[in-house]
């Protein structure tokens, strides 16, 4: 399986976030990448290849055109406001206040673009956005060539940045920007398997009336896990995406048996649906050690996942998401599409 990486990731280091009542540094940091690296390499899984660059049109399929053009502007902004530290977001329009009047103050706009404090910005970030997005496009294209699968090690993940806002340290949704790239190229139908500990909720919003992506979802029970208001299991999908959006809610301590279960049910219906490609948002932080997630798989249950997902015989792309025991990271990855290629 190929491997594509940058290493402008790294530009999005140190940055702090609002979690909790304080002010931390970022769970979401440069190590993640590099540890899922070496350990490609040191399981031989396959080559590891540069990105090629791309443009934003296949982006702006998803995304608003107003939020990608802002996303790069940030930390210009926010230096050219005198500040200094992290750029995060501190106040939203929520229920009750005016969320259709794009404001004009950097505050203000980090707020209008995004649902939590947990997306912030330092000088590196919109190059490790733009390179995660490149990775992304550069693997997709590899399956769409003809391989059977490809890993595209994305850094910062996506799959909570919606059409028109960012969140958990989500800015661009790689996988559902791949998706609708594999439905502009032919690919009649394509589902998206999210199995990341917290619910894909950008990847839901993108497609909740699209007939022709199916959203499969196992997470945290959004009564007592982040991001908390989507991913109810009576979410279904509307219009003409009704009954394509499958959600698989579950609670705290939940271990392998009932997890594989709820991935068993969710491989059913993505065979029922009969897409001509899977895109797997790849989080391994449904591991037990995992410092901000709350089940209980091991790392021997990871090569299980790789191999139930190889028994779709579907062309397959795997994305990176979320994972935060960063010691294991590589481990639990890598163990996914191990046991893929076995399969």
């Amino acid at each position: 399986m190929k491997t594509v990486f940058s290493p402008l990731h790294a530009g999005h280091g140190g940055q702090m976030e609002l979690v909790a009542g304080a002010i931390v540094p970022g769970f979401e940091k440069p190590s993640r990448a590099e540890i899922v690296r070496a350990r490609v390499e040191s399981e031989a899984l396959g080559p590891i290849l540069a990105p090629e660059t791309h443009d934003l049109t296949a982006a702006m399929r998803v995304h608003r055109q107003d939020y990608l053009d802002f996303l790069p502007t940030v930390w210009p902004l926010w230096e050219a406001s005198g500040k200094s530290g992290s750029a995060i977001p501190f106040t939203w329009p929520t229920r009750g206040l005016r969320g259709d009047v794009r404001p004009k103050t950097i505050d203000a706009l980090l707020g209008f673009y995004s649902f939590d404090g947990g997306a912030s910005f330092v000088k590196g970030t919109w190059e490790a956005i733009k390179s995660s997005y490149d990775v992304a496009m550069t693997a997709a294209g590899i399956v769409k060539a003809g391989e059977r699968s490809a890993f595209a090690l994305c850094r910062p993940p996506g799959h909570h940045a919606g059409a028109g806002f960012m969140g958990g340290y989500c800015y661009i949704n790689n996988a559902a920007v791949t998706a609708q790239w594999f439905r502009d190229r032919g690919a009649a139908r394509v589902s998206i398997l999210d199995v990341d500990y917290h619910h894909g909720n950008g990847t839901q919003e993108i497609f909740y009336q699209r007939g022709d992506v199916q959203v499969l979802n196992l997470h945290g029970d959004p009564m007592t896990e982040y991001p908390f208001f989507l991913g109810h299991a009576d979410e279904r999908g509307a219009g003409d995406g009704e009954g394509l959006n499958h959600n698989y809610p579950m609670p705290f301590g939940t271990g392998w048996e009932s997890w594989s279960a709820a991935l068993e049910d969710a491989c059913g219906k993505l065979q029922d649906y009969s897409p001509d490609i899977v895109v797997v948002s790849l989080g391994v932080d449904t591991f037990e050690k995992d410092p901000i997630s709350q089940f209980k798989l091991t790392s021997a249950d990871y090569p299980k996942i790789g191999r139930r997902i190889a028994a779709l015989g579907l062309p397959t792309l795997f994305v990176m998401e979320g994972g935060y025991a960063v010691d294991e990271i590589g481990i639990n990855a890598v163990g996914v599409l191990t046991g893929f290629e076995g399969g």
